[in-house]
């Protein structure tokens, strides 16, 4: 049986306990806007008019979700193999280095829900095949791809939400920013024993299972985890309550464990811009807080969310026997750029 994929030392977690260094400027943005431009050249009139949208149309910006359903923009079964080889590069210039290969993993996915749902059943193989497809990610550029200008761009399909915003060609906002799996653990076929979120799941379990009893009650929301994330895929959140246990009555050992899951959610992102949302939740002196809910034992349904200033990560494992995982982070301001468009919207709209 495979391993887990294990984690890299994530070094976000340790500057953010010690505190962090100013954030040089960084170039994801020039970055992003040149792969644009390239993706977009290599596609066909059509092809370019179905990927593109108008950055003030904010109803399709923000109309996201994680589900297989009927999506706006280019699908990459519609690509040719240049332009599906140019759309991943785009998705790797927001992507670290592992949130890439999370990212790839959970498309494959994709194959094995197919063949357990229908690939040996003639009947049914070819409607399984229309909804377990992972050439199904869907790729929509808002506005004009410039360095120096407002736009943004979203990689979609099952499992998978990347959503980049930029202001002035370098200020970037990179939620909502959803990774779920299923199966959470693969259990036959060639892919056996591989956990995409397993890292996810475990740093949860092992922070829970510290806490004292008197820690318990502060952290323990409910006994009965909900059937799916609490703000699903919301366009707008707001923090969550109750909030659980604060950071403040956790020990040194535990802090580190509340700090690596933010590190793990925040570092699938490229770290400059991983670094930038630790600052801004660092600035905001606010304790982390913790909540779980349902068993804290593997394979029963679980869930648990990190709340701070700025920011929500959630996290369920319920469907599926609990072998289905949903995780997200969420901006409470800054989803969809929203805290850095303010100046754009009212020149745009003067």
């Amino acid at each position: 049986m495979r391993t887990p994929i294990r984690p890299l030392l994530l070094a976000a977690a340790v500057s953010f306990t010690l505190g962090l260094r100013p954030v040089p400027a960084h170039d994801a943005g020039p970055q992003m806007a040149e792969i644009a431009r390239t993706f977009l050249g290599s596609l066909t009139p059509e092809q370019k008019e179905k990927a593109s949208f108008k950055f003030e149309d904010e109803e399709e910006r923000t109309n996201w979700h994680f589900i297989p359903r009927p999506r706006k923009g280019l699908p990459m079964k519609e690509m040719s193999p240049q332009s599906r080889l140019l759309a991943h590069a785009l998705l790797n210039t927001g992507l670290s280095f592992r949130g890439a290969a999370k990212a790839v993993t959970i498309m494959s996915l994709e194959e094995v829900l197919y063949q357990i749902e229908g690939a040996a059943d003639e009947s049914k193989r070819q409607a399984t095949r229309e909804k377990r497809d992972p050439e199904k990610y869907y790729v929509s550029i808002f506005g004009e791809p410039s360095a120096s200008g407002t736009w943004g761009w979203r990689i979609e399909g099952h499992h998978i939400s990347m959503n980049f915003t930029l202001k002035d060609g370098q200020l970037v906002r990179a939620t909502p920013s959803f990774f779920g799996s299923n199966p959470g653990e693969v259990r036959q076929g060639p892919l056996t024993g591989v956990r995409v979120l397993a890292r996810e799941e475990e740093l949860g379990r092992e922070l829970v299972k510290s806490l004292s009893t008197e820690q318990d009650a502060k952290a323990i929301i409910s006994t009965e985890p909900p059937k799916e994330m609490v703000t699903s895929a919301e366009r707008k959140v707001n923090p969550l309550s109750p909030d659980g246990i604060s950071e403040a009555d956790l020990n040194d050992a535990q802090k580190k464990l509340l700090h690596d899951i933010v590190a793990e959610y925040l570092m699938r992102v490229r770290p400059d811009i991983a670094r930038e949302a630790l600052e801004d939740e660092k600035k905001a002196g606010v304790p982390l807080h913790f909540a779980w809910a349902g068993s804290k034992e593997r394979g029963q349904g679980h869930y648990y969310r990190v709340q701070g200033k700025t920011f929500l990560l959630e996290y369920d494992n319920v469907q599926n026997e609990a072998n289905h995982v949903h995780s997200v982070w969420r901006a409470f301001d800054a989803d969809f750029g929203r805290d850095i468009l303010g100046e754009h919207y009212k020149a745009e709209h003067k």
